[in-house]
């Protein structure tokens, strides 16, 4: 018995045909019949009806259907293990992003999954891009291996791992001449309660940036009045520097502000910081092809401490245990 002859049984018991069967396993037909009727003969009993217009199995055909499939499952478990094990990872890997990460400078997403897809050509990689909040419940559910997403609380959420991938303060940005600057008379710090009442620039609600500023709001006893969203932090800027509002977003670059004639200043009372980390199911993603991507992705993607300075990268030692939050 060969195994080529139980794939060859049941292409003809699923096509009902041996023409087309056949056709589906690109052979000759004669072939096939030949092979079936030697399968036959070595059982002693035979599988396919061929009296009618269609092929049906015979009663000995149908108590040995399972077992040809179970043979065929587990020649297929056998090969895939091999691959692992040989580093042909194959599968299918589904990826969040949070609005605007793919543009981070602080972190290639698109270049990492390209060198993954070079290693493993058989992975296939879903990818989409949705609020923090919305891909925090699909971690949970399974329905996503891994994700970036921005952090809205101090606390990391209950049931996925985190690595922390940036840790940056968040600054008021706005035009030049904007009132708010000189009500301020020169102070260094914007206390969070003097944007009670403004226009503000923000992200999108469901964001990590959005949900601090919020929760940062709701303390300080005032709701936030957002006039203006954007998925990225650069158009946020860019409304603000039009005097639209004051915007609320990650500290930018030596000099990209002024490029665009803008004025920042951190916000306090209390000081707000904005964080991306990558996150996955606490107990780690189950299919051997996603958790060889969040292995290449955390070492990749160093993670960051909050006391180091936003434009120095951190040396850090190997990635910390699954589930496991950094400091």
């Amino acid at each position: 018995m060969e195994l080529r002859q139980l794939r060859y049984f049941l292409a003809v018991v699923e096509e009902a045909n041996f023409t087309r069967a056949a056709a589906r396993l690109h052979l000759a037909q004669p072939g096939v019949s030949a092979q079936i009727r030697q399968l036959e003969r070595e059982l002693g009993q035979p599988l396919l009806d061929r009296s009618g217009r269609t092929v049906t199995t015979t009663a000995v055909g149908e108590a040995v259907l399972p077992f040809a499939r179970a043979a065929l499952a587990a020649v297929e478990g056998m090969r895939l293990t091999v691959d692992e094990f040989a580093g042909l990872v194959r599968g299918q890997v589904t990826v969040g992003l949070v609005s605007g990460a793919a543009a981070a400078d602080e972190f290639d997403v698109a270049a990492a999954l390209a060198d993954f897809h070079d290693d493993h050509p058989h992975v296939e990689i879903s990818l989409t891009d949705d609020t923090s909040e919305r891909m925090l419940a699909a971690l949970r559910r399974g329905e996503l291996d891994l994700a970036v997403i921005g952090l809205a609380e101090e606390e990391p959420p209950q049931g996925v791992g985190l690595q922390v991938l940036v840790d940056v303060p968040l600054v008021a940005a706005m035009a030049a001449d904007d009132p708010l600057l000189t009500a301020l008379e020169g102070r260094a710090t914007l206390p969070l309660a003097a944007l009670a009442g403004r226009p503000l620039i923000s992200l999108p609600r469901g964001t990590g940036l959005r949900g601090v500023l919020e929760r940062a709001c709701t303390q300080a006893g005032f709701r936030p009045h957002v006039a203006f969203e954007a998925a990225v932090p650069h158009v946020l800027a860019r409304l603000a520097a039009r005097g639209l509002g004051v915007a609320v977003l990650p500290d930018p670059p030596l000099g990209a502000a002024d490029a665009l004639g803008l004025r920042t200043l951190p916000l306090a009372e209390p000081a707000l910081r904005g964080r991306v980390a990558l996150a996955w199911p606490a107990d780690g993603p189950a299919a051997p092809a996603a958790a060889a991507l969040l292995a290449r992705m955390r070492k990749a993607f160093p993670e960051v401490r909050p006391e180091v300075r936003p434009d120095v990268r951190p040396v850090v030692g190997p990635p910390p245990p699954y589930g496991r939050m950094g400091p």
